[in-house]
C-alpha cells in the first residue's frame, strides 16, 4: 500500500508561487519521487472597527456609503487619510479600535431618532467631544453622515472669548440698537488688514425682548445679532477669527475661516466634531485637544500604531473660566433649563432658519447637533416642516437640536460622578470696566 511521507524540510523548499506544495510521496524501498498537493490559502479578513471596550461595530472597508455607521465610518476614513498612511485605508485585516463610549452613542442616537425619523427630509447629526483627550465618545445622525452647517449664534462665543481676553467684563456693552450698519469700509478688517465692512448692509434683531443697554452677559443670553456685531468691531474682526481657530474651529470642507464682518453670526459651515471639538475647550479651560475618534491600530504581524491625545493649552484658563460662566447663564435662561448638574450652552439659530444648531458642555463631555436639509437650507428653511411626527412654524437651535442635546446628554451622564466648572473671577470680570451703562 502506498503511503505519503512528509519531510519538512522538503515541503518548506518547494513552496511555489502558486501556492503549490511539492510532497515526496514513498513508493517503497525507500525511493520518493515528487507529488503536487495544492493547498488553499485563507483570504485575509475584512478591518473590523470597534468601540472603546473592544465590542465590534462592524467592518470597515473605506466604502462608507453603505455602511450601518456611515458619520463613524466617514470620520474613521478622515483620520486615517490624515495618518500620513493611505494604505490604513485599504489594508485588510485591522483591528480599529475607537473612543466610541456604547452608553453615549446609544445615548445619542436614541435622542436623534426619538426628534427626528429616518425618512424626514431633514438630516440631524451630532457629535460628543470628551473635553481634556479630544476623544470622540458619540456620532449619530438620523440617515446617512453628517452634513457642513452654517454654526449660526454657536460662533458668538470667539467674539466673546476675546473680548474676555482683551479685558472687557461681563457687565461692559453697548447701547441698545434694533438694527447695526458698518460705519465704513475700515470697521472690520480680516487678518490680511483688509477692509471687509459692508457699510450697505443691515443687520437687525430677530426678537423685539430687550433692555436699554446690552452687556456680554445679557447680549450672550439673548443671542442678539446687533450687539455681536459692534462687540466684533470692537474686539476686532481678525481677533475673533483667531480665537477660533485657536479654540479648535475649522470649516467642514478644509478651507479657511471665511472673514466677514457677520463671522459672529456663525456663516462659516462647520461639522458637528468641530464645533464639539472648540466648545471641549472651553470645558477643559483652554486646553485644546484634537478631536479623534481613533485610538489604536492593530493588525497581523504584530503591527500596533497608537493614536494618542494632542493637546495644546491656547487661552488661560479664568479666560475660559469667564466665558463658561456666560454660557452657564443662557443655557439656565433658555427654554432647555439645564442637566440638574453645571452645563453651559449656546443658540445657533441661523438667519432665514436655513439651519439650526446646539452647542454646550459640562466639565466632562461636550456636544453640538445640527438640523438642515440637504438639498439646501436657503432653498428648504425650517419653517412650516414637520419634523419628527411634530410641526414647526420654525426651527430654533433650542427646539429640535437642543432637545436632541438635552436628552442625549442626560442620558450620557446619568450615573456618573457629577463635576462643577470653576467659578468665574469676579474681581477680574465681574461688574464693568469701561463700556458701562449710564
Amino acid at each position: 500500500m502506498t503511503s505519503l511521507r512528509v519531510v519538512a524540510a522538503v515541503v518548506v523548499a518547494g513552496v511555489l508561487a502558486t501556492g503549490t506544495f511539492l510532497l515526496l510521496q514513498d513508493r517503497g524501498g525507500g525511493e520518493a519521487e515528487p507529488a503536487r498537493v495544492r493547498l488553499t490559502t485563507p483570504p485575509l479578513r475584512a478591518s473590523v472597527l470597534t468601540d472603546a471596550q473592544g465590542t465590534a461595530l462592524g467592518e470597515f472597508t473605506g466604502d462608507c456609503k453603505a455602511d450601518r455607521y456611515e458619520y463613524l465610518c466617514e470620520r474613521v476614513r478622515a483620520e486615517l487619510l490624515a495618518s500620513g498612511d493611505d494604505s490604513l485605508v485599504t489594508r485588510k485585516g485591522l483591528t480599529i479600535k475607537t473612543a466610541i463610549d456604547p452608553r453615549a452613542q446609544r445615548a445619542a442616537q436614541e435622542a436623534v431618532d426619538r426628534h427626528v425619523h429616518h425618512d424626514d427630509a431633514q438630516v440631524a447629526a451630532q457629535a460628543m467631544v470628551a473635553p481634556g483627550s479630544g476623544e470622540v465618545r458619540a456620532l449619530a445622525t438620523n440617515r446617512g453622515d453628517a452634513l457642513s452647517v452654517q454654526q449660526g449664534g454657536t460662533a458668538m462665543v470667539y467674539p466673546l472669548a476675546a473680548a474676555f481676553e482683551r479685558g472687557l467684563r461681563s457687565a461692559d456693552g453697548f447701547p441698545y440698537t434694533r438694527s447695526y450698519r458698518a460705519p465704513a469700509y475700515s470697521a472690520f478688517r480680516n487678518c490680511k488688514g483688509e477692509n471687509v465692512a459692508d457699510p450697505s448692509h443691515t443687520v437687525v434683531n430677530d426678537r423685539r425682548e430687550h433692555d436699554a443697554f446690552t452687556t456680554l452677559e445679557s447680549g450672550t443670553q439673548a443671542g442678539e445679532n446687533t450687539f455681536f456685531l459692534k462687540l466684533t468691531e470692537r474686539v476686532g474682526l481678525c481677533e475673533s477669527v483667531q480665537m477660533a481657530k485657536r479654540l479648535g474651529l475649522g470649516r467642514a470642507d478644509g478651507r479657511p475661516l471665511m472673514e466677514f464682518e457677520t463671522f459672529a453670526l456663525g456663516t462659516n459651515e462647520v461639522d458637528p466634531v468641530t464645533l464639539a471639538g472648540s466648545y471641549a475647550t472651553l470645558a477643559a479651560r483652554g486646553l485644546r485637544c484634537a478631536p479623534r475618534v481613533v485610538t489604536e491600530i492593530r493588525g497581523d504581524g504584530g503591527f500596533v500604531r497608537t493614536f494618542p491625545p494632542r493637546c495644546e493649552q491656547v487661552l488661560e484658563a479664568p479666560v475660559a473660566d469667564a466665558v463658561t460662566g456666560v454660557l452657564t447663564g443662557a443655557l439656565a435662561k433658555s427654554p432647555l433649563k439645564g442637566l440638574g448638574r453645571d452645563a453651559a450652552g449656546m443658540d445657533g439659530t441661523t438667519d432665514t432658519y436655513s439651519s439650526a444648531t446646539y452647542a454646550g458642555y459640562t466639565p466632562a463631555l461636550a456636544s453640538a447637533v445640527s438640523l438642515v436639509h440637504p438639498d439646501g437650507g436657503y432653498k428648504h428653511p425650517l419653517v412650516d416642516v414637520t419634523i419628527g411626527g411634530e410641526h414647526h412654524a420654525e426651527v430654533r437651535g433650542t427646539s429640535i437640536p437642543g432637545q436632541i442635546w438635552k436628552d442625549s446628554m442626560k442620558a450620557a451622564l446619568d450615573g456618573t460622578t457629577e463635576t462643577s466648572f470653576t467659578r468665574p473671577d469676579a474681581a477680574r470680570f465681574g461688574g464693568c470696566r469701561d463700556a458701562c451703562a449710564n
